[in-house]
């Protein structure tokens, strides 16, 4: 447990000291902040880009619903891809700097190391995604005047569920593929095959692939059931941790 809790510091400090600490929450206080605002004036901006070429365009008054779907879209999208990208690395890059053999002298297991790894990022995740909901939640109603909790907060955490899965599964991809850039790239694979995968309904009823649509529906107030896609996403999230611990074990480091 001691070498659990060190390594756990030392992941945190890294965070905390590196660029990590400025690229994913950059990205989400930004949509945070930028999404109630678009969501706001994009019928301002569309009638000025329009003039009167368009007049039949009826363009519907925005309404929190819209700064709601505006954050699930960008997590959805451009936040998944970023965490691809930042965790292309996460275990290569301790072997590549001889980090990994350091700490494994210590009374820490791969096993450990890899789900100290998962554990602590996936929280860092969290923690940013929840500051960044609670940014949206506060402008969203400083600018729309109304902001229910519930949509927001049961979209918010669906999303954290295909988070902590990607989170997860560039685990396992930075250590099956040393190239940080090679990982990131299956990574994105996975993401688009999950994302054409959700069109089919028993994937999108019972598999992951429904969390990368389902948490806009959630921020529109549908009632969506999300249940076994949460599970299945927990489990094979699960399940990329120990298949990451197994592999890492029969490496060379």
């Amino acid at each position: 447990m001691t070498g659990w809790l060190v390594f756990a510091g030392k992941e945190a400090r890294e965070i905390v000291r590196t660029w990590r600490i400025w690229v994913l929450p950059g990205i989400v206080l930004l949509f945070a902040i930028t999404g109630p605002l678009i969501a706001r004036f994009t019928p301002e901006l569309v009638g000025a880009l329009v003039g009167n070429n368009l007049g039949g365009l009826n363009v519907p008054p925005p309404t929190y619903a819209d700064a709601y779907l505006q954050w699930t879209k960008n997590l959805s999208q451009i936040v998944v891809i970023a965490l691809i990208i930042v965790y292309g690395s996460l275990v290569s890059g301790e072997v590549r700097s001889g980090t990994a053999v350091l700490v494994l002298t210590k009374p820490l297991s791969r096993n450990a190391m890899i789900a100290v790894k998962a554990i602590v990022h996936s929280l860092f995740v969290s923690a940013v995604v929840i500051v960044g909901a609670m940014v949206t939640w506060g402008l969203t109603w400083a600018t729309f005047g109304q902001a229910p909790a519930g949509p927001l907060w049961r979209a918010t955490a669906a999303f954290l569920v295909l988070a902590v899965l990607f989170v997860c599964l560039m685990t396992l991809l930075s250590v099956v593929v040393s190239s940080p850039a090679g990982a990131a790239g299956a990574g994105l694979g996975v993401y688009v095959a999950l994302a054409i995968a959700a069109i089919w309904k028993p994937l999108d009823e019972y598999s992951p692939a429904a969390l990368t649509s389902q948490p806009a529906s959630l921020a529109g107030g549908h009632d969506v059931t999300a249940t076994w896609p949460v599970i299945s996403a927990l489990v094979i999230a699960t399940g990329c941790v120990v298949l990451a611990g197994t592999m890492f074990r029969r490496q060379d480091l």
